[in-house]
């Protein structure tokens, strides 16, 4: 990866499209769930750019209610708020379509010579996620007050760290993967976002950075062909275990830590959830600051939106069943009522550098002419 963005000291202090591309070029870099890059960018002029937010709620189940594709629309104009300082520029943002299927934010830019850049500047293009067991090490005292200071004043961040609290965990994610894995409207997700035998992925998961070893790959590429191989796999020869082994247990017990966003108010409005993707990517980002990695495991946070909501999301007999008890498994581990909110749930810890990674869609594709 072209890592030179991260180590150039910027001394710009005018604003111009060329500036505003290379901030681009750095914002693209931000998550988004599975990969699906829900935005593209029109430069208005030289101060001013307009992002087109999108959703997937229509085809992919996890993103419930748009919700997630907001948290990533959030975690991108943090990102260009980033971005921005390295350029001596600051970044206002406003949202002048509040149309959740198809926001539109106006991003306005302005020099500040004197200004500092963001120490979360350079993490941009190296954070990535770490889907493979990490090392148990204990976070410092320094790398937790870094995490929860990072979510800022409207958010509460809750560390588990003890063998104990990750190993409730891994029965946590143990049940939330059933549910994911054996739910026919989850199917076609997990058949589209895996690019098979590949290390990078622009648009996608690639193959070898799933988290799972190279016979199980193959195993699963030739299963996902057809949702009735998967069933009868699932049925008949117990066909979610290896991979529930090696995507939720061993990693939710190999690390050192597992962190969960609570918004101290209910999000209830779009911008409440771009202001948790904002709060997310400062996480992350200070996560790769501080010589950690981070997986998002946001299945349970969204089957319990599903729970608490009374929304059935499958036509298979039970599933619904087995939300709400996980919803109740998940409040009790977190000492939460049923009303309260959960916005994003991680695992963090240290690991070496994946090998492979989600890259991203060239700027050119997200430009509007």
């Amino acid at each position: 990866m072209r890592l030179w963005r991260c180590r150039r000291i910027h001394k710009e202090t005018s604003v111009g499209r060329d500036t505003l591309t290379q901030i681009l070029e750095l914002a693209r870099w931000a998550p988004s769930g599975d990969n699906t890059q829900p935005w593209q960018f029109e430069i208005v002029n030289d101060l001013h750019v307009r992002v087109y937010g999108s959703d997937t709620r229509e085809h992919i189940l996890y993103d419930y209610d748009g919700h997630p594709s907001h948290i990533a629309h959030g975690a991108l104009l943090e990102t260009m708020r980033i971005a921005a300082s390295g350029f001596a520029l600051v970044s206002k943002w406003t949202i002048s379509s509040d149309n959740d299927r198809h926001p539109i934010y106006d991003v306005w830019f302005e020099g500040r010579p004197n200004m500092v850049r963001d120490p979360l500047f350079e993490s941009i293009e190296l954070r990535t996620v770490q889907r493979r067991p990490m090392k148990t090490s204990p976070l410092t005292d320094r790398q937790r007050k870094a995490l929860i200071d990072a979510a800022g004043p409207t958010f509460n961040v809750e560390l588990f760290e003890s063998f104990g609290d990750r190993l409730q965990i891994a029965k946590l994610l143990w049940h939330s993967a059933k549910i994911r894995l054996i739910c026919p409207e989850a199917y076609p997700v997990h058949k589209e976002i895996i690019e098979w035998r590949a290390r990078y992925s622009k648009d996608r998961i690639p193959e070898q950075a799933v988290g799972v070893d190279p016979a199980t790959a193959r195993l699963m590429e030739w299963v996902m062909q057809s949702w009735e191989r998967v069933h009868f796999f699932n049925r008949y020869l117990m066909g979610t275990v290896a991979p529930r082994i090696q995507l939720d247990l061993l990693p939710a017990i190999c690390c050192a830590a597992h962190l969960l966003v609570r918004p101290k108010r209910k999000p209830a409005e779009l911008i409440d959830w771009i202001h948790l993707g904002a709060s997310v990517q400062r996480i992350w980002l200070t996560a790769t600051h501080e010589g950690l990695h981070l997986q998002p495991q946001m299945t349970p946070v969204i089957f319990r939106w599903y729970a608490r909501a009374g929304r059935h999301f499958s036509t298979e007999p039970g599933l619904f069943d087995l939300a709400l008890k996980l919803a109740n498994n998940f409040e009790h581990l977190a000492q939460a009522s049923q009303t309260e909110d959960f916005g994003f749930f991680a695992r963090v810890g240290v690991s070496q550098q994946p090998k492979s990674r989600s890259i991203r869609q060239d700027l050119a594709t997200l430009l509007r002419a």
